[in-house]
């Protein structure tokens, strides 16, 4: 019985089968057309004739130079921010097989038949297009009516400023859009709060918010402004959970390591992979890498790899080194000597010790080349075994060429009279005695027994009798000094500031103990074999620190504007002009929609301060569900505004009409914020009285 049981089950089994069969398979979907229309609409607004003009248009002349490197994994520092943006421009470039065989020199220029202007356009264009559904969305998430989303998307769709910037190889609409996927995945996230939480869908949304923030964080650094709305919106919601008697303080908990795994932990994982990723593909030497420490240029391919490679790690007694300076400003430079001796007597009158004169030099120079001796002992060639230098140890420094000690005294410096002049010591057979013991403190040690190392170790020189710091000025020396720079004993030295800190660049262990020989030595390369990377961290932390404090000087442009400028439409950005023709592409906002921004933007502050003072008086003039509805949206609309363009009004730096465009993109979706709650109460209240 048991098999016949077995059977009738089997049976029944393969007849659901066969029947299953035999039914077609019907999937159903729920499609917004009106959604499906405004993305292809948009698609179409932003992809049509991508390709004109087919010449370079305002900032890609700018923003192709690094396209270009990236093609030839050439490295290179842009200080206007972090490096997903232009990665994102160069993968357009890899997808349309460009080799980065292209002269950036000049707006206007036309494209060689090797630059693929479809696909290096085509990420922006489509970033652009995207955002038109987003705003859709987002006023749908606020709980707008279809209506009022519709007409949000409409605008962004119309906005010509918004497409100007959408068809070109610029960044700003791969910020905008970004900026919007990151709130409206917020709001999706928090409408699924009340009743999913912790479902997949509501997990999806968390984290595509906090991916969403780093990659906008990631393109332009004015990304951060949405991403700290974000934060503060999201605590403050946070904190209303705090009160919630039906939540137990396991399950906030759990919200809150939630969200600052989401929100916090992921997009910083997120920003540093750009890094690593820019810096994996840029492994070759170029141009930019001579702002960055001898360290880092000598972990890329070529350029100051090559002349480092297999260079002692260690400095001993004997060896001979370049030190550079680790500022870095003005410009590199390295410390140096050479036969010329200080004046006697300056300009303005005071004298000088007339010792030979000791600079920095922003070239490569045998001139640049010392000697590390051991006070106690006269040789100037390592021992075997070399003894290395320590943290602390007292050395002599002898130029290579000169075989002069570096040498301060009382004397002041030739243009910065309150620090000491730096010397290379002439006995005169005066009354003026060497003083030329310095010690080394290696800043950037590990224990106060760390070895001096190559390339690695950030060093100051304390001079023995003096006290005073081996520093760069940053001062340029007249004539008699050749334009070089001043060096000088900083006597009242607080702190460890980078104009006082050396290191190694090139070393070699010291062989010839004649001069004549010496000098042959110093001429050639070095042969030993020890090379040192950095690792990431350290990479990404120099090159982070570069973006944030390299400032290219700032000048007036002609295109320049004021922040005030912006939403009086009182400027414009002339992108392009065809040559013969005299057709003309301009960065311009639609005025009938910036006026209205500019209007629903004042319009809302002021009922807002209306009802909040009647409120205050126990009168509600609109419902609590209207009143936290009017509240949410002015916290997204008009809070994206304000963040996105107040902070222009503290900025030190050039501004341009198309900074502005993310803040008009949130004024903009306040329009029909402010037009349906006049719709839905104050006219309501108007035709019923």
């Amino acid at each position: 019985e048991l098999k016949r049981g077995t059977g009738r089950g089997g049976g029944a089994a393969s007849d659901r089968m066969l029947g299953f069969l035999k039914e077609p398979v019907v999937v159903t979907a729920k499609i917004n057309v009106s959604l499906v229309a405004l993305t292809v609409m948009g698609l179409m607004s932003r992809l049509w004739r991508l390709c004109y003009p087919r010449a370079v248009v305002f900032d890609e002349v700018y923003y192709g130079q690094f396209v270009s490197l990236y093609m030839k994994r050439i490295f290179f520092v842009d200080d206007s921010g972090p490096p997903f943006g232009h990665m994102l421009l160069a993968l357009g470039g890899y997808l349309g097989g460009f080799d980065g065989n292209f002269l950036w020199n000049r707006i206007g220029a036309e494209y060689s038949i090797n630059v693929p202007v479809w696909t290096l356009r085509l990420l922006p264009a489509l970033a652009g297009a995207l955002c038109v559904p987003l705003a859709y969305q987002i006023l749908a998430e606020l709980h707008f009516s279809h209506c009022a989303a519709l007409g949000a998307a409409l605008l962004i769709l119309l906005e010509n400023s918004l497409i100007t910037q959408s068809r070109f190889m610029l960044l700003e609409s791969i910020l905008i859009f970004f900026i919007l996927l990151a709130v409206l995945s917020y709001l999706k996230f928090y409408n699924l709060q009340k009743h999913s939480s912790f479902s997949g869908s509501w997990w999806f949304w968390l984290l595509l918010t906090g991916v969403a923030c780093s990659c906008a964080v990631g393109v332009k650094y004015m990304g951060l402004f949405t991403y700290m709305l974000l934060l503060a919106t999201a605590g403050l919601h946070f904190w209303h959970m705090i009160g919630d008697q039906n939540l137990s303080n396991v399950s906030l908990l759990c919200h809150f390591l939630a969200r600052a795994l989401a929100l916090i932990i992921i997009p910083m994982g997120l920003y540093l992979s750009f890094f690593y990723v820019h810096l994996a593909l840029l492994y070759r030497s170029g141009p930019h890498d001579q702002i960055m420490t001898s360290a880092f240029q000598a972990s890329l391919e070529g350029g100051l790899a090559r002349i480092t490679q297999g260079q002692p790690l260690e400095v001993a007694y004997g060896s001979q080194i370049t030190l550079r300076n680790v500022l870095g400003k003005p410009m590199q430079c390295w410390l140096h000597s050479h036969t010329n001796t200080y004046p006697i007597r300056y300009e303005n009158g005071r004298g000088s010790s007339h010792q030979q004169q000791v600079t920095c030099y922003p070239f490569k120079d045998v001139n640049n080349w010392w000697i590390v001796k051991d006070p106690g002992m006269q040789q100037l060639v390592v021992s075997n075994p070399p003894r290395p230098v320590r943290h602390g140890h007292i050395v002599q420094l002898v130029h290579g060429i000169t075989t002069r000690y570096l040498n301060t005294h009382d004397v002041a410096a030739p243009l910065s009279p309150h620090s000491q002049e730096v010397s290379c010591y002439i006995d005169y057979n005066i009354s003026m005695p060497a003083q030329n013991l310095w010690r080394v403190e290696i800043v950037n040690r590990e224990s106060d027994t760390d070895v001096w190392k190559t390339i690695l170790s950030e060093v100051r020189f304390v001079h023995v009798n003096t006290s005073a710091v081996l520093k760069l000025s940053g001062a340029s020396l007249p004539e008699w000094g050749y334009r070089q720079l001043e060096v000088v004993g900083e006597k009242l030295s607080k702190g460890y500031h980078q104009s006082m800190l050396w290191n190694v660049e090139e070393h070699r262990y010291g062989k010839s103990q004649e001069q004549k020989e010496r000098e042959v030595e110093l001429h050639s390369p070095t042969q030993m074999d020890i090379s040192k990377n950095l690792s990431f961290m350290a990479k990404f932390t120099e090159l982070q620190w570069k973006i944030l404090t390299l400032k290219n000087e700032d000048t007036e442009h002609k295109y320049s504007s004021s922040a005030l400028d912006w939403i009086t439409m009182d400027t414009n950005i002339a992108y392009w002009l065809h040559p013969t023709s005299g057709a003309q592409i301009h960065l311009l906002g639609n005025v009938a929609t910036w006026a209205s921004a500019n209007a629903a933007a004042l319009l809302y502050l002021c009922l807002s301060l209306w009802y909040l003072l009647r409120r205050r008086r126990r009168i509600y003039d609109i419902p609590e569900d209207a009143w936290q509805l009017w509240m949410a949206a002015g916290g997204i609309c008009g809070g994206g505004w304000a963040v996105n363009y107040l902070p222009f009004f503290l900025m030190e730096k050039t501004l341009f009409l198309y900074h502005y465009l993310p803040a008009v993109t949130f004024q903009i979706l306040l329009i029909p914020v402010v037009l349906q709650h006049l719709s839905d109460h104050l006219c309501r209240e108007l035709w019923a009285g």
